[in-house]
């Protein structure tokens, strides 16, 4: 799908991609392969030439954050420490992109990496390696809770046990990043969000970001149920942003869960036909927590099943027509800037 640029002056910060190679991973999972992780076969290998192809498509993406996806761990530093290995693989990439070699572009200027957090407070000496690996760029971790009673909406390569975020275990580890000053971004599915709500009201000096909008979903057994479930969404993202310490990723509309498009790539939605479905939650996103607390993010390449790069962008820039210069330069670039420590690269 092409599509004339809008806006193209128009400083981004993409806050949320991922750079992985899946290739290896594949034959590990037996056919017929769950539908979600059909969805990323086209996107197996995706790292930094594929990414930069996306993101020089037209818009005016200034710097990204990189998004832990269990990328390239090292499994030599034993099973607590091996995530460092993706840490490690994504600081050379953003040294690679800050060479100048690739223009202007500041790509993985912020690094979320993962530690696992039911290691309680022994996990303190993963964040320390983590940091260590990257200590310009490393700004904080994703411990993904993603959780369905139906195994049919994720599958089992990414089903996290359920109400992680209430385990006893995983908030004392979950401690350990508030000591540090570090931020935790968190994926969770629609019906979770009550979870996150609780998260932040126990930790409120710690920042907190929610990924994709809390996740409404729209296949397997939630298939036609968007618009039935709604005002649950709507409810619980209001009490989540009564938390000072919470902002919001508005984006990941366009993985196969949300099914908005239903159809996915082979429909070639256009921005405008994607501004229509995703327009009462990222209008009810940003209602609830201001043009202050909210980021615009592409999600991918999980998000190229739905839109492709420029297209997802011209669909974001279309529900902003309204906004000041001022919102759109917060929630373009500027708060992705403030909430990841990356301010630097506005200067």
């Amino acid at each position: 799908m092409t599509e004339e640029i809008l806006e193209p002056d128009l400083p981004i910060i993409d806050p949320h991609h991922h750079l992985w190679d899946l290739r290896p991973m594949l034959p590990m999972f037996p056919e017929p392969r769950h539908r979600f992780l059909e969805t990323l076969v086209p996107v197996a290998h995706y790292t930094f030439d594929q990414f930069y192809a996306d993101v020089t498509t037209g818009h005016n993406i200034i710097a990204t954050v990189f998004m832990e996806c269990g990328a390239f761990y090292n499994s030599a530093y034993g099973e607590a420490l091996k995530p460092v290995g993706e840490v490690e693989y994504v600081n050379g990439v953003a040294a690679q992109s800050a060479s100048g070699l690739y223009g202007d572009l500041r790509a993985c200027a912020g690094i979320v990496g993962h530690a696992d957090l039911t290691h309680g407070s022994a996990v303190g000496e993963v964040l320390d390696a983590l940091h260590a690996a990257s200590p310009g760029r490393f700004r904080g971790i994703r411990h993904q809770g993603a959780w369905d009673a139906d195994p049919d909406v994720l599958g089992p390569p990414f089903h996290a046990p359920p109400q992680l975020y209430r385990d006893d275990t995983f908030r004392e580890g979950f401690a350990e990043i508030g000591k540090r000053g570090m931020s935790f971004d968190a994926w969770i599915l629609e019906p979770q969000i009550p979870d996150v709500i609780d998260l932040a009201r126990a930790f409120p000096d710690t920042p907190i970001c929610l990924d994709h909008c809390g996740t409404p979903l729209g296949m397997a057994s939630y298939t036609g149920k968007l618009h039935e479930r709604f005002d649950t969404w709507r409810h619980n993202i209001k009490e989540l942003a009564a938390c000072d310490n919470v902002v919001v990723k508005l984006g990941g509309l366009a993985m196969h869960n949300c099914a908005m498009p239903e159809e996915g790539p082979a429909a070639g939605s256009t921005s405008e036909h994607l501004t229509g479905l995703w327009r009462p939650y990222i209008e009810t996103c940003i209602d609830a927590f201001g043009t202050d607390r909210a980021m615009f993010e592409s999600n991918y390449p999980v998000d190229r099943w739905g839109a492709t790069y420029p297209v997802l962008w011209n669909a974001f820039k279309r529900l902003t027509l309204g906004a000041s210069a001022e919102e759109k330069a917060a929630l373009y670039a500027g708060n992705a800037a403030r909430f990841y420590r990356i301010e630097e690269v506005l200067a």
